[in-house]
């Protein structure tokens, strides 16, 4: 396949959540880096199962403690922030994703939803205070300008998933990571990619779905993003406003 020059080089960050080395979802993230970087681009990769990533958001989060006697999580994180001591591994993905100018979330679809472990990723690393806070979010957020894709492999076929398939749209069950994470933090949200019911396909169509997701990547400048109210809609109540 040749290589499609993107409009200008990106740094970008993968957070990978599949504990087998061998998956296709490992082989997404490895087609990832492979597809990105022959464009020019630098990749960093953040492994999550390898590295033993902590998905528990809790007090040994926080080096040092605004309130000792009461753990509210979000306040904690800025106060931490501020006094540089939040757990090393929080500041570390912290400062890549500042870094980057594309965030790829990829693993497997675990009942409608992300794996614990990116879900705890979510938790820890979008901090209060710098990612989001006050009236700081959806267009706002601390990281406008930054773009993120959700891929994800699924045992479910195509076919089932829409507005009146029997499992509903698949992108209003994940609104809560779409729209509640991503969007959230200022984030331009690409349309996600969905590898379906690949523990059940034969290799032929495994490598098809692999070459339709490398030319996905490829082309990711110019992929299709969603769609999200902006708080210029709203008033100061962020009540709608009229005609808006």
């Amino acid at each position: 396949m040749p290589v499609v020059l993107p409009l200008w080089a990106m740094r970008i960050h993968i957070v990978h959540a599949h504990p087998e080395p061998g998956s296709f979802s490992s082989s997404m993230k490895s087609a990832a880096v492979d597809v990105f970087e022959a464009q020019g681009h630098t990749v960093s990769v953040a492994d999550l199962h390898a590295m033993d990533f902590k998905p528990v958001a809790d007090a040994a989060d926080f080096g040092s403690r605004a309130d000792p006697d009461y753990l509210v999580y979000a306040l904690e994180q800025r106060s931490n922030l501020a006094a540089g001591s939040l757990a090393s591994d929080i500041a570390a993905e912290i400062e890549q994703v500042l870094a980057a100018d594309l965030l790829v979330l990829n693993g497997p679809m675990y009942w409608f939803s992300l794996p614990a472990i990116l879900k705890g990723w979510i938790d820890r690393v979008f901090v209060s205070g710098l990612f989001y806070g006050g009236r700081r979010f959806y267009d706002r957020g601390g990281l406008t300008g930054k773009k993120a894709l959700l891929a994800m492999t699924l045992g479910g076929q195509a076919h089932m998933f829409g507005p009146d398939a029997v499992h509903g749209d698949i992108e209003a069950w994940l609104n809560p990571v779409l729209r509640g994470s991503l969007y959230y933090v200022g984030m331009t949200v690409v349309k996600p990619f969905f590898a379906y019911h690949v523990p059940y396909l034969d290799d032929a169509a495994r490598r098809a779905i692999m070459t339709d997701f490398r030319a996905y990547l490829a082309d990711i400048d110019r992929a299709p993003t969603l769609s999200f109210p902006s708080l210029d809609d709203f008033d100061d109540r962020l009540c709608p406003k009229p005609g808006a």
